[in-house]
């Protein structure tokens, strides 16, 4: 079975989450430290940009289409409240996977806590903010 979920939510929380990481990684927001944390200068920032904006696009497009299956699946099994379900599936996924595995994965690097703060944040704010449009829309189109 495939859940079902709303298209126009889940393309919408793919832009958002173009948006959400535009402002964030900007230069007087977070972009300077997370430049220097990462070792890129203005040079390289430049080289493949276009590929990994292509990459992300396409990432945050699946992101946003299992967070829309994963709360149809929840609400089809709690009931209650779409949006509260879809927001409380959004935190639930977001730590179980995305901060359990970026953890995982900075410790072995020996990243900078600090990086591996702002990048955590970055998912939990982008991750809500799906689930806000995701849980607003509802599940399917109309």
């Amino acid at each position: 079975m495939i859940p079902e979920v709303n298209i126009w939510a889940v393309l919408l929380a793919t832009v958002s989450s173009m948006v959400i990481g535009s402002i964030w990684y900007a230069k007087p927001v977070f972009g300077r430290y997370w430049m220097k944390a990462v070792g890129h200068t203005d040079q390289t920032m430049q080289s493949g940009a276009t590929r990994a904006i292509v990459v992300t696009i396409i990432v945050s497009f699946i992101t946003a289409w299992v967070l829309a299956g994963a709360a149809a699946i929840a609400q089809n099994f709690y009931g209650g409240n779409f949006l509260a379900n879809t927001l409380l599936t959004g935190v639930i996924l977001w730590a179980g996977f995305t901060a359990a595995r970026m953890i995982t994965h900075d410790a072995f690097d020996r990243r900078p806590w600090g990086l591996t703060a702002l990048n955590l944040a970055h998912e939990l704010v982008t991750i809500v903010v799906m689930a806000l449009i995701i849980g607003l829309f509802g599940i399917s189109a109309a």
